[in-house]
């Protein structure tokens, strides 16, 4: 009997206990939690259900607090904090934002740079990734942003690079203005991006900062310098207005899905994420991105992590796993979804009839976003709006993976055989309950494959852990990077230093 949906296609159960599992890989897997600043993330009105607390985390310091202190107990690497500036009205639109205010669906959104410093208060070790977009600010702002709450959480701060894609977010930003187009934008985030590394590396020697009461210098001015950075987008004379953390420089994260996107994450990336639906068009990702990482900018692969996004449910049996799916779906909202879905492609699906097929349909956005469910689920033949909205309602843009958890872990194994990634990004459809089963259930049976750490690694060089010491066992990048060279160390004079800089900015361009 063929199957005609993606529910059916979990009743099938997990090809894992048909077939030998691949060999355990030979690494320890990264794991974050992949939260936003609002009631609905990825499962279209996960805030619904009886045990969720999501519509809390607005106004409750202790939401985030709590969260906090379950994630470290788990041994969560970090919390990654997704985010959006505007909210999704291309459904039924333009500027129609009803069904995703009346839904929760990532909107309204916070601030989530204000939840960081909560969570670190109550942690030692659990790390943060903060989305900043590079049209939200100018890049003297964001760096000082970002060096703060790098020095509030001493050195747990990773920042993920992203370019937006919400005109809605642009009208207001812009003044008023669409987004301007992909290539433009990735121009200018790389100038962008520059400038924070300069502002980060250059502007400070380490070791400028003395807070001697004794002799009454706070911070030595030989050790401070102007950028002077002159660009196409930007001039910025600097100095950072923040002074630098144990890391020196937040990890740097990205996570574009187009050309550009994945050249600028081959370039500067130490943390790249994806949301591919199969295993196998993530090992299709992961491979691209490391061909241009080494051929065009000679980096060292293992100083780059790889983490895909998923979405587990949990059940005491593979039946009580697939009745939670069916009982989250039916809180779903259509039209929520439906916006999503338009937000994310920029597509307005109201102009399409429910059971029109739209893999045929030309916007590429469109087909592109087909074509992920189709390799998911090769079983349904007619990839209808009506299907996709239906199947966006739990776990959004990401896989799902549904079974008891020494099933999931099955599943989780084989793609970490196959692909080659080096952890996921746990999405969740009920707070805290999705991260109580992952932690209690499902860790435990990832632990005894040997495909997690067992405790956080003990940091060498204070008795802080930095967040990319804790991902690559040192603070600072690494020698391959593009920006390592822009470091101003200790041992060196404000005159040594210039007389080096240009050839470390060439380095930084990817010049010979």
């Amino acid at each position: 009997m063929p199957v005609t949906t993606v529910a059916e296609t979990l009743e099938r159960g997990p090809p894992a206990k048909k077939q030998k599992l691949s060999a355990v890989p030979n690494k320890k897997l990264i794991i974050n939690a992949f939260l936003m600043g609002s009631a609905g993330n990825q499962t279209i009105n996960s805030w619904r259900q009886e045990d969720d607390r999501s519509s809390e985390l607005f106004q409750n310091p202790s939401y985030w607090t709590d969260l906090a202190k379950l994630l470290e107990k788990g041994k969560f690497n970090a919390v990654f904090f997704a985010d959006v500036l505007g909210p999704y009205d291309v459904y039924k639109g333009p500027g129609n934002f009803g069904p995703v205010a009346k839904a929760g669906s990532q909107w309204p959104i916070s601030d989530p740079s204000y939840f960081i410093p909560l969570m670190a208060s109550v942690t030692k070790n659990l790390a943060f990734g903060i989305t900043i977009s590079t049209i939200s600010e100018q890049p003297y702002h964001l760096s000082r942003r970002l060096g703060t709450l790098d020095l509030l959480s001493n050195g747990r701060v990773g920042w993920n690079i992203v370019t937006s894609y919400l005109d809605s977010a642009s009208r207001n930003l812009l003044g008023g203005e669409t987004l301007p187009q992909n290539n433009e934008r990735y121009e200018r985030a790389e100038e962008f991006v520059d400038v924070v590394y300069k502002l980060f590396l250059s502007s400070w020697r380490d070791g400028a900062v003395k807070k001697d009461k004794k002799t009454g210098v706070f911070t030595d001015p030989e050790g401070l310098r102007h950028i002077n950075h002159e660009g196409k987008y930007f001039k910025v004379p600097g100095p950072s207005i923040t002074y630098p953390s144990q890391q020196k420089l937040p990890v740097i994260i990205q996570a574009g899905a187009s050309p550009k996107g994945r050249e600028l994450a081959a370039r500067t990336a130490e943390v790249i994420f994806l949301s591919n639906k199969t295993k196998e068009s993530l090992r299709e990702a992961i491979q691209g991105v490391k061909v241009i990482a080494r051929e065009q900018f000679n980096r060292d692969l293992s100083k780059i992590k790889f983490l895909s996004l998923i979405n587990v449910i949990i059940g005491d049996t593979r039946e009580e796993a697939l009745e939670k799916y069916q009982s989250i779906k039916t809180l779903a909202d259509d039209d929520a979804a439906a916006a999503m879905f338009s937000g994310w492609t920029g597509v307005d699906l109201d102009q399409y009839e429910d059971d029109q097929v739209l893999e045929d349909v030309e916007h590429r956005s469109i087909a592109s976003a087909v074509k992920k469910w189709k390799e998911a689920y090769p079983g349904v033949k007619r990839w209808t709006k009506k299907t996709i909205i239906d199947e966006l309602k739990v776990a959004g843009s990401g896989p799902i993976f549904v079974g008891t958890a020494e099933e999931v872990a099955d599943t989780i194994q084989e793609w970490v055989a196959y692909s080659d990634v080096d952890g996921f990004n746990f999405a969740y459809t009920s707070i805290p309950t999705s991260y109580e089963r992952i932690i209690n259930e499902l860790l435990p049976k990832l632990r005894e494959r040997g495909l997690l750490q067992e405790d956080y690694p003990e940091p060498k060089y204070s008795d802080k852990l930095t967040f990319r010491e804790q991902l690559f066992g040192d603070s600072y990048l690494d020698i391959t990077h593009p920006a390592h060279d822009l470091r101003w160390q200790e041992s060196e004079t404000k005159a040594e230093f210039k007389c080096r800089l240009p050839a470390a900015l060439k380095k930084l361009k990817g010049l010979k």
